[in-house]
């Protein structure tokens, strides 16, 4: 049996419309799931964008979707993270939990624990806001359940290398 395993792809991509729609109508066609997908301007002056996208598949798959990426007439480069050395990347999570009383209490030190912030509050609800890996994420969303959690929102991961290497040279 093949390895499967995710891998984030940072693909630099000309800012305009209809682009994002045909990055991911790539993976769509083939029948390519995506685990995570975030997109945002990242050079105004070249008009670019970064697309993160992180997927799961074989060895083989992920080669493939490198190269389909890569033949995209507004993608300008694709880069897998995975094959690049160390990279860093995060998610951001907003999470709304109701609760009185000790509950209350017990979600407050929860994000105390987990640096999550209090950016909205009320007499019966908080919104934390917390950055950091899935794997933290998901251990606050799970501590979350119980005290009274009401809605969860969450980006896709963002990811850079480390280190003196950049996708974009100024």
């Amino acid at each position: 049996m093949a390895d499967i395993n995710t891998h984030t792809f940072s693909v630099i991509v000309d800012n305009k419309s209809g682009v994002l729609a045909r990055v991911v109508g790539m993976f769509s066609a083939r029948g390519y799931n995506i685990e995570s997908l975030t997109v945002a301007e990242v050079d105004e002056d070249r008009n670019l964008s970064r697309v993160t996208v992180m997927v799961t598949g074989t060895t083989m798959v992920i080669e493939q979707i490198k190269a389909q990426l890569e033949r995209i007439v507004p993608v300008r480069k694709v880069v897998d993270l995975n094959n690049e050395g160390a990279f860093v990347n995060r998610e951001l999570l907003l999470v709304k939990v109701k609760a009185k009383g000790e509950r209350r209490v017990e979600s407050l030190r929860v994000a105390d624990i987990f640096r999550a912030r209090v950016i909205d509050s009320s007499n019966q609800s908080f919104v934390f806001e917390l950055t950091g890996s899935a794997d933290k994420l998901d251990a606050f969303i799970k501590l979350m359940q119980p005290l009274g959690l009401v809605e969860v929102s969450r980006t896709g991961a963002v990811a850079i290398l480390r280190g003196e290497k950049a996708l974009l040279a100024k």
